[in-house]
């Protein structure tokens, strides 16, 4: 039975002019994402995006929201919470101005693609509304980069909640794609009267899912997710509230996992170190499609 793991058709042949020298490989850039979870009487669910089958990367994937590192996002910031050190100790780079860009590029990400904003007016207090048309205007000047989240952040006399996330997985963009990400998934809880809604040009649809069912659809072909996605799904699944989940993110290992393609008895191998349900095995010539002809393609996020 196939799966919903997303495989382009034009992997095979990347993998294998890799393996020949033939591609120079794209330095990632950073990014991240955030897992946003709510309660309900049915367990936690988690919020996602399904984006649009003409993007350029994953189309027709279910992601969570999530974005690149803007480069004023390491600038000085109104912040709460955990320090930058001590988010650069905990994400495991190194600097605080990394840190603090890559959790700034979570919240902020967040707020242009599901309209939650992990922020308040003080250091333990969270905005309860963030509709209407005055911060419909901010929100689209923010994915526009005509307003730095700092800006916004002073403009609106908010604060950055770090305390809100926890991270959860950094996963790395395979060296033979040309387009590459450096990514760290965090866990948050949804902000008692804030609403998710789709905000985002990038997706045609938007779920909240429990992350037990979401991997069932996987699991049966009938919704596309890229390898980090379901891995983290399938963790998510063991914990019943969202409170559950944030109290386990300090136990995940952060360590960054990287995609290897291997030589093994005639084959390419594509492998994720520790996530064998993800292999691959590619013929080492010729021009094919990808090594099981039942697993559906997508475009790319």
């Amino acid at each position: 039975m196939s799966n919903g793991q997303w495989y382009p058709p034009e992997w095979p042949d990347r993998i294998r002019a890799l393996a020949a020298g033939e591609i120079t490989v794209v330095v990632p850039r950073r990014a991240a994402t955030v897992m946003l979870l709510k309660d309900t009487s049915e367990g936690a669910h988690v919020h996602m995006l399904r984006r649009r089958a003409s993007m350029a990367f994953a189309g027709g994937a279910y992601v969570y929201p999530g974005g690149g590192v803007d480069e004023r996002d390491a600038r000085q910031v109104r912040w709460a919470g955990p320090s930058p050190a001590e988010w650069a100790r905990r994400l495991g780079v190194e600097d605080e101005a990394s840190a603090q860009a890559i959790v700034c590029a979570a919240v902020r990400e967040t707020y242009e693609e599901a309209g939650v904003l992990l922020a308040g007016e003080t250091g333990d207090s969270v905005v309860e509304d963030t509709t209407g048309d005055d911060w419909e205007a901010d929100r689209a000047a923010l994915v526009d980069r005509k307003l730095s989240f700092a800006e916004f952040l002073d403009r609106r006399g908010l604060v950055l909640r770090s305390d809100l996330l926890e991270a959860w997985a950094r996963w790395i963009t395979p060296e033979f794609e040309p387009r590459r990400f450096d990514t760290w998934f965090f866990v948050a809880s949804l902000p008692h009267g804030q609403r998710t809604r789709n905000a985002s040009t990038e997706a045609d649809r938007t779920v909240w899912i429990r992350p037990a069912d979401a991997a069932a659809g996987y699991d049966r072909g009938d919704l596309l997710m890229m390898p980090p996605t379901i891995a983290t799904l399938r963790v998510l699944g063991r914990f019943a509230t969202a409170a559950e989940a944030l109290a386990a993110a300090a136990g995940q290992d952060l360590a960054p996992i990287l995609a290897q393609a291997r030589l093994e008895h005639g084959e390419l191998v594509l492998s994720w170190p520790g996530h064998e349900e993800f292999t691959k095995h590619v013929p080492s010539s010729g021009r094919t499609g990808p090594a099981d002809p039942a697993d559906p393609t997508g475009g790319t996020r």
